[in-house]
C-alpha cells in the first residue's frame, strides 16, 4: 500500500481524508493543516494523525494529496516533487500556467507522477458514454450553482467552468484555435456568470455557460456528432444517447423514422446507458494509486490540468473590464 498524506483539512480536505482512510490502495499516514485550531479539531474529531510541519509529513509518505487553496498548490507540490513524492493536486492545478509548466518539468526531472483532481472525469454519467464520443462537432454545457460564498474569491471560470473545459478538451482532442467570452460580476468582485465559445482546429465548436448565482443547480453537457446526440447530466448522474442509422427496408410499427430532403431515411434509436453508482473522488484517488503502482499515465495528467488552466485563463482574458 502507498503511504499517503493530506495537506489541507478544510471542507474538501476532510472528505479526502475520510476516503483515503477507507481506500484499500493507500495507508493514510496523517495530515498537515496550517490553521492550528482546525488541525486540532480534525485530529480530535476523526482521529487522523496531525503533523506539526509539512516537511515532517513529507518525510513519512510516498504520495501527497494537496487540498489547499489554489495559491498554495505550486509551493506544496514543488516541495513534495523535489523529495521524490508523487502529487495529487486538486483543481485548478496551480494559480498560473507558468507554475503548472514548472511542475511538469519538475515531475519529469524527479521521475514522479502527478494527477489533477478534475473529478468529473470519474462521474459515472460521463464514463458510461465516454467510449461513444466520437469526433463531436458541437458541444453545449451548462454548469449552474446556487450562491455559496466559498470559492467566490476567483472567477466563476476557475471555480466551475474549468470542470467542463477539461471534459471538452478530453472529448474533442483537438487544438483550440479561437476563444470568445464574456463575464459579469453580480455579487462578487470577480465574474459570477460567464459564457465562452471555443473553436477547435478540427471544426468543432463548444459553447460553455457557468453561473454561481442561479436559483437551481444544473450540470449538463450535450455532445452532437455525426448520427448521434449524447446528453450527460453530471448532477443527476444520468446519460442519454440518441443515434440515427440508415433505415433499410420497411420500418417496424413502433420505429421512429426521419426522412431528409434527399429521401434518405434514418431510424432513431434511444439508449439510456446503465450508470453505476460510485464515489468519483475515491475513484480518482484510487486511479492515481494504480498509475503509480503500474507505472502508467494518470487519467488526468499534469499536462491535462495545465491545458485546462491555460484555456480558462484565455477565457478570462476575453472579459471586458467593468466600468
Amino acid at each position: 500500500m502507498l503511504k499517503v498524506g493530506v495537506i489541507g483539512a478544510g471542507h474538501l480536505g476532510k472528505i479526502h481524508l475520510r476516503l483515503l482512510q477507507a481506500s484499500e490502495k493507500y495507508e493514510l499516514v496523517g495530515f498537515f493543516e496550517n490553521d492550528s485550531k482546525t488541525a486540532t479539531d480534525v485530529e480530535k474529531e476523526f482521529g487522523y494523525k496531525k503533523f506539526d510541519s509539512y516537511d515532517a509529513l513529507l518525510d513519512q509518505i510516498d504520495v501527497i494529496d494537496i487540498v489547499t487553496p489554489t495559491l498554495n498548490h505550486f509551493n506544496c507540490a514543488k516541495l513534495a516533487i523535489e523529495k521524490g513524492i508523487h502529487v495529487f493536486i486538486e483543481k485548478p492545478i496551480t494559480n498560473t500556467v507558468d507554475e503548472a509548466n514548472q511542475l511538469i518539468t519538475l515531475a519529469e526531472d524527479h521521475h514522479v507522477k502527478g494527477q489533477v483532481g478534475h473529478v468529473e472525469r470519474f462521474n459515472p454519467a460521463f464514463t458510461a458514454v465516454q467510449d461513444q464520443l466520437s469526433n463531436p462537432m458541437f458541444i453545449e454545457t451548462h454548469r449552474l450553482a446556487e450562491f455559496n460564498p466559498r470559492g467566490t474569491d476567483v472567477p466563476v471560470v476557475l471555480d466551475l467552468m474549468i470542470h467542463d473545459i477539461d471534459i471538452i478538451l478530453k472529448a474533442v482532442n483537438s487544438k483550440v484555435v479561437d476563444i470568445s467570452a464574456s463575464g459579469v460580476s453580480v455579487i462578487s468582485a470577480s465574474p459570477d456568470i460567464a459564457n465562452a465559445r471555443l473553436a477547435f482546429e478540427n471544426g468543432c465548436v463548444a459553447n460553455l455557460t457557468a453561473s454561481r448565482i442561479s436559483l437551481k443547480n444544473m450540470r449538463k453537457s450535450r455532445f452532437f456528432q455525426k448520427d448521434a446526440y449524447i446528453s450527460v447530466d453530471f448532477l443527476e448522474k444520468t446519460s442519454e444517447v440518441v443515434k440515427m442509422e440508415t433505415q433499410i427496408g420497411e420500418p417496424g410499427d413502433f420505429d421512429m423514422v426521419l426522412e431528409n430532403a434527399e429521401g434518405i431515411k434514418k431510424r432513431i434509436l434511444f439508449e439510456r446507458p446503465d450508470v453505476a453508482s460510485n464515489n468519483a473522488i475515491l475513484d480518482e484517488l484510487n486511479s492515481f494509486a494504480d498509475a503509480i503502482n503500474q507505472d502508467t499515465m494518470p487519467i488526468v495528467s499534469l499536462r491535462d490540468g495545465t491545458e485546462a488552466l491555460r484555456i480558462a485563463h484565455e477565457i478570462i482574458k476575453c472579459f471586458k473590464p467593468e466600468i
